[in-house]
């Protein structure tokens, strides 16, 4: 057998991790009690493991390395006694015969119990790391879940909201092209002679709608306030929002049943039940 191919095998660092069956262990325990440099290999391996065993080793259970140091010895008699063969027994089997403190090192079994609790020990550190890991990616992920959706949850809002200013603009275009409404204008009086607006009026349905052009801006706690004039009596027709006031919008008012003209006056903020005659801004007839 070539000694340095076989130390080179890598079979004595898998002896020394426990990592060959009782055959292939067996083996070994041969080849070190036949050739020295074997055995020499194999303790110096073993003692390099034994330090770090030792550093990270746990506590075995009491009486466990009696029981294992039990267990080895017999395994090395048994393995020690000649074999029930009429042929003459090998060289290394002979030599085997030496006694089993020459044999193997006791330290053996111990450093290699420490090495797999080692070895266990860091599999599960390993793997709760990688736990760690993989829950915080989860939970990144679902934060960025809840990210996308309130992003989404905006989009459909604006979206919402996009198509229901889309709708009443489509809805002012088609009363403002309509020919079932009647385009009322009006103008300024003294107290605001630059101001501008105009009714859209439909007899049929009695719709009413004011698109105004140009107010002055109403005092503070005060708003704009829309009359219907029917037989000389004012009749409300409703108030202007800011929007309206400010000429960004086409307002709906009240429905009107009859009127033969329109005025606006500035009230106080909700309306009042009759017009302040002193505050018409505009007026127009039909």
């Amino acid at each position: 057998m070539n000694i340095q191919e076989y130390i080179e095998s890598g079979i004595l660092e898998q002896y020394a991790l426990g990592e060959l069956d009782d055959t292939q262990r067996a083996d070994v325990e041969r080849q070190a009690a036949a050739y020295p440099e074997v055995r020499a290999e194999l303790e110096q391996i073993e003692s390099a493991l034994g330090i770090y065993g030792e550093a990270h080793a746990l506590t075995p259970p009491s009486g466990m390395k009696e029981r294992v140091l039990a267990g080895f010895h017999a395994a090395i008699r048994q393995d020690a006694a000649p074999a029930p063969t009429a042929s003459s027994p090998e060289p290394v089997v002979r030599q085997m015969t030496a006694p089993a403190a020459e044999v193997e090192d006791p330290k053996i079994v111990p450093f290699r119990v420490s090495w797999s609790m080692a070895a266990a020990v860091a599999l599960l550190v390993l793997s709760g790391a990688a736990n760690l890991v993989f829950y915080n990616k989860w939970k990144q992920a679902e934060t960025d879940l809840v990210v996308a959706q309130n992003q989404q949850a905006g989009f459909a809002s604006t979206v919402q909201a996009v198509n229901k200013t889309l709708s009443y603009r489509n809805q002012e275009l088609a009363v403002l092209r309509s020919d079932q409404f009647k385009t009322v204008a009006l103008v300024g009086t003294p107290s605001a002679p630059g101001a501008k607006a105009r009714v859209l009026y439909n007899p049929t349905t009695k719709a009413v709608y004011l698109d105004v052009r140009k107010l002055p801006a109403p005092p503070p706690g005060k708003q704009y306030q829309l009359w219907a004039l029917d037989q000389g009596k004012p009749v409300d027709a409703g108030v202007l929002a800011s929007a309206t006031a400010a000429g960004d919008s086409l307002q709906q008012m009240k429905n009107i049943a009859s009127a033969q003209a329109f005025a606006m006056t500035v009230e106080k903020e909700g309306g009042s039940p009759t017009p302040t005659l002193s505050t018409m801004t505009v007026i127009g007839n039909i």
